[in-house]
């Protein structure tokens, strides 16, 4: 994997880090001497790397404001479903003409109440691969149930108007194992409402970014980010790595 190779490099006395056999060898004092962009073949060692463990190279980035943001962890979004636990289901926003609501309060000590609703394409219910829900109430434990066995999963809380989107430091849709999140300087989040348009839609597949769109989601893309710093006689070069 990229991590024993990065290890692998150096240990190796000289490196060949780059291609372009066509060309011949640059001295990074050349490089770093000269005006952007220009292609150099290199001959030089691996001084560092960073990040060290590989996990940390994940990094979301929004296309919009070029933002770059770390991936928030478990206990973040565990914060804030525990939050929005706080307000009860709306009673008066179940069974809709766009989604059918099912509501329970659990058996433990703090009996929360819990609303899913289940989004209809075309006016009608759908198998559970193919069906987007939105939950109230849950938590993460149940959250991650739900995407196993539904195709989207969205979190919301209730107003008086409207189901909303939590905090967008949570991720707004999860997908399987995938979480997706917003960019909160760009985003405008729009009420749930807005998904009524893709729902009424008999071919529409429940895209990530057809949700987002409607949803005023500036949608976030996951980056993998390195950096290296290259050393030979003549000086030192930091080479950046980012790619979807």
């Amino acid at each position: 994997d990229l991590e024993l190779h990065l290890q692998r490099c150096q240990q190796l006395s000289v490196t060949v880090l780059t291609d372009h056999q066509d060309l011949s060898n640059t001295e990074l004092k050349t490089i770093t001497n000269g005006t952007a962009p220009q292609q150099y073949r290199i001959r030089a060692k691996l001084r560092t790397y960073k990040p060290q463990k590989l996990h940390q190279s994940v990094k979301l980035h929004c296309s919009k404001c070029n933002s770059l943001q770390e991936v928030p962890d478990r206990d973040d979004f565990d914060f804030i479903l525990r939050g929005s636990a706080g307000t009860a289901p709306n009673p008066e926003l179940h069974n809709t003409s766009w989604y059918e609501s099912v509501t329970w309060t659990t058996q433990d000590q703090k009996q929360r109440e819990i609303a899913i609703h289940f989004v209809k394409r075309d006016e009608m219910l759908q198998h559970p691969e193919d069906t987007l829900l939105m939950i109230e109430g849950g938590t993460l434990k149940e959250i991650w149930k739900l995407s196993k066995r539904f195709k989207c999963v969205i979190p919301v809380r209730s107003t008086e108007d409207d189901l909303e989107l939590l905090d967008l430091s949570a991720p707004f849709l999860l997908q399987g194992n995938v979480k997706y999140y917003g960019c909160k300087q760009c985003s405008t989040p729009k009420p749930m409402k807005n998904l009524s348009s893709l729902a009424a839609e008999q071919q529409s597949s429940w895209e990530p970014t057809e949700i987002a769109q409607v949803l005023g989601i500036e949608l976030l893309q996951y980056v993998f980010v390195m950096k290296f710093t290259l050393v030979d006689e003549t000086g030192a070069l930091n080479a950046y790595l980012f790619d979807y």
